[in-house]
């Protein structure tokens, strides 16, 4: 019962995180301002939870890695969307699930079973269809840092795999190294009216602060695989809504991806799970 309510926190945080697409396309700032702002408004959301709930800070390895990974993914999903574009940066950041495989087999010693692995194909698979529309060959630079933050993104669900490891503390340590990463950026920004304030607090509570929040909570009884599988329905979401919101029109190929990744992360968290 635990795992399937992990489950579903990390679906809640899946569709928090995809209001991204959205709410970025109302901020003319440039990505590493908009990265800086967003992180400094989440800390602040992670760092009340964690007084909230009386917890203190931890600060060792584990933790320091997890805070890395989640800094190194929010700034290189910026640079490679940038330089390759936003259909390269989401489906090479959603290769993240490989890559959690790739650490429990070699590292850990835990042989994925063929549900994982078949999960992993269908995940990517369907993500590829849904972005296939949109693919353009990007730069070589742009593409490896798209790479590079899936492997940053994969080492944000491993981060409860190390026994000293804390995601909560991970996660609020990230967020403030994404702050002073691109707040410094916000010096040459000029427009600070109504529509970009308010997609930039959506941006920093919902989709990068309460996301996290349950993300934390979510993977402390969800399985890494499981939890990484379940969240690649956010790529699915974020341009459903874009398109919902601004009328841009999805395609068949675009929806037969959409309902593939659907469908595996169903499977998966109702029959393949049981395998890990």
């Amino acid at each position: 019962m635990k795992q399937k309510n992990g489950a579903w926190l990390l679906a809640l945080a899946a569709m928090l995180c995809s209001i991204g697409g959205v709410c970025i396309k109302g901020v003319p700032w440039t990505p590493l301002a908009i990265n800086g702002a967003r992180n400094a408004i989440a800390a602040c959301i992670t760092g009340a939870f964690l007084w909230r709930a009386g917890r203190r800070l931890r600060w060792n390895g584990a933790v320091a890695c997890g805070a890395l990974s989640l800094a190194l993914t929010t700034n290189l999903y910026v640079f490679a969307t940038k330089l390759a574009g936003a259909a390269n940066a989401i489906l090479l950041m959603y290769t993240a699930p490989i890559f959690v495989l790739l650490y429990l087999w070699l590292a850990k010693g835990q042989k994925p079973p063929r549900a994982a692995v078949a999960a992993c194909v269908l995940v990517f698979a369907g993500i590829g269809c849904f972005v296939a529309d949109g693919l353009a060959a990007g730069t070589l630079l742009g593409n490896a840092l798209g790479l590079g933050s899936g492997v940053a993104y994969a080492g944000v669900f491993l981060v409860n795999t190390e026994p000293e490891g804390d995601a909560m503390s991970s996660y609020f340590l990230g967020q403030v190294a994404g702050a002073l990463i691109g707040l410094p950026f916000l010096s040459g920004e000029t427009d600070f009216s109504f529509v970009p304030m308010v997609c930039i607090f959506a941006l920093g509570v919902f989709q990068l602060g309460l996301s996290y929040v349950l993300i934390a909570r979510g993977i402390a009884t969800t399985p890494p695989m499981t939890a990484s599988l379940v969240t690649a329905i956010e790529p699915i979401l974020t341009p459903v809504w874009v398109a919902l919101a601004y009328g841009e029109r999805l395609s068949g190929f675009s929806l037969a991806g959409a309902v593939l990744v659907l469908c595996s992360v169903v499977w998966f968290n109702t029959r393949g799970r049981k395998a890990l």
